[in-house]
């Protein structure tokens, strides 16, 4: 792969090329492509979806908005640190092209700060819950009516994969969706391939898959535009856009150490803890009188989280200037964290939060009514939808119906595209919404 077609100011509809060297230095494409993302309603729904605690009303526990902004500034400092080391090692693109480093970090920001932006209702058991619904729960019924990889999509279902679509899904007078460049996208999609087949190597870019066959046309034109190197096997797969192991490794940052900060300021984790596992991450930045003149577990924590983060940052750039020219062989089949000097501390960490929080009575419990609001609203939307295209609606279906915005109406001919535009409505509604529907219905049913 060549950075040169990697960092791509393309967009969906280009008729000429966008050269860097032409870009008005005022309003950057890269940076155009965050001010988008910000103004998505797909974003803004972001404030009211779990990224730990489902439903939480507690002030200091994070969103998925939230900790999207975090991993975005994050992402904006590894884009930088490391586009640094290519603008030297490769000067041209500076030189001829009129690339700089907060190019790299103005990409690498837009893609982390869209990285959940598809993310259902509920955390990952909403992604897990819509497969549910269709693997073993009354959405069974449909399986003889779809391909493999169609039913894939749906029983598998993949907030990474609704992403892309919500970043790209054209719709009338809306041609490409956000309509952000190819470099960004690229740089977002972490797992380029389709549903099938599910993890057929231990490769990291094959432990999910990215797009919908829905989408896969779109998919293609940006994997094709960009270069990215595919991969030799029947199903369609390619490999990763380089700046994706940044906006992975910015997630991944944030998740473990912010994830485990909140367990801390919720009581769910001793605070002893805080300095115990993280101490061989920040021994060589932390300053001990100032560290023992905090008086209060927010302010200790958050010093630590803080050292921990930058520590993090570090190192991602340093594994990732060292592999460079793996990565952009297509011969890099790790995430950049699971080569950093900190992993044993970082899966101590990990495990920790899992234990304490990820499994704590009050998410399990919670997880359990999102459970039961999906699957809900899956069966009472896409049994009226099915019902009004077969002529068999009910009055109670086309009441159904009138909850669901225009947008997600259409007179579709495949049965696949009319559950999966019900599943995409259902994807972006926030968990508060989600419940308020599901009790609208529990009412009127």
């Amino acid at each position: 792969m060549k950075w040169e077609k990697l960092l791509s100011l393309k967009k969906h509809g280009d008729r000429i090329e966008r050269k860097r060297k032409d870009e008005n230095e005022t309003r950057i494409g890269f940076e155009v492509d965050y001010d988008r993302i910000i103004f998505s309603s797909a974003f803004r729904s972001l404030q009211d979806k779990t990224q730990v605690i489902p439903l939480s009303k507690t002030d200091f526990v994070h969103t998925r908005l939230t900790h999207s902004l975090e991993v975005s500034v994050v992402g904006r400092s590894l884009g930088r640190l490391v586009g640094q080391q290519i603008l030297q090692k490769y000067p041209h693109l500076d030189q001829d092209l009129g690339y700089t480093v907060n190019d790299f970090g103005a990409i690498v920001a837009a893609a982390s700060l869209a990285h959940d932006i598809g993310n259902p209702p509920f955390g990952h058991s909403g992604e897990k819950a819509i497969g549910d619904f269709f693997s073993r729960g009354k959405g069974k019924i449909y399986r003889d009516e779809l391909t493999d990889k169609e039913w894939q999509d749906l029983i598998d279902f993949e907030g990474n994969a609704n992403g892309f679509s919500v970043l790209t899904k054209s719709r009338p007078g809306i041609e490409g969706g956000v309509r952000i460049s190819y470099a960004t996208l690229g740089a977002f999609m972490k797992y380029p391939k389709e549903s099938l087949p599910k993890k057929p190597t231990r490769d990291i870019c094959d432990k999910k898959y990215g797009f919908f066959q829905s989408d896969k046309e779109a998919f293609v034109a940006v994997a094709d535009d960009l270069g990215l190197l595919r991969k030799q096997r029947d199903e369609l797969a390619f490999r990763r856009h380089p700046l994706s192991y940044l906006v992975e490794a910015a997630d991944d940052i944030c998740y473990t150490i912010i994830d485990f900060e909140d367990g801390i300021n919720l009581g769910l984790i001793p605070e002893e803890h805080a300095l115990e596992f993280l101490i061989k991450i920040v021994q060589k930045s932390i300053n001990a009188q100032k560290y023992a003149q905090l008086s209060c577990t927010e302010d200790r924590v958050s010093y630590l989280r803080a050292l921990a983060i930058g520590s993090l940052i570090q190192d991602a750039v340093r594994i990732f200037v060292e592999h460079e020219e793996r990565i952009l062989a297509g011969d890099f089949p790790y995430a950049l964290m699971d080569k950093c000097a900190y992993v044993a501390q970082m899966k101590d960490v990990i495990s920790l939060s899992v234990n304490k929080v990820y499994q704590s009575k009050g998410v399990i419990e919670k997880e359990v009514v999102g459970y039961q609001v999906i699957h809900t609203l899956l069966d009472h939307f896409c049994t009226a939808y099915n019902n009004s295209f077969y002529g068999e609606e009910t009055h109670y279906d086309s009441l159904m119906l009138k909850l669901l915005p225009e947008k997600y109406l259409s007179e579709n001919d495949s049965l696949y595209e009319r559950l999966m535009s019900i599943c995409h409505f259902i994807s972006m509604l926030t968990d508060g919404k989600a419940l308020e529907l599901y009790r609208t219905i529990k009412v009127t049913a």
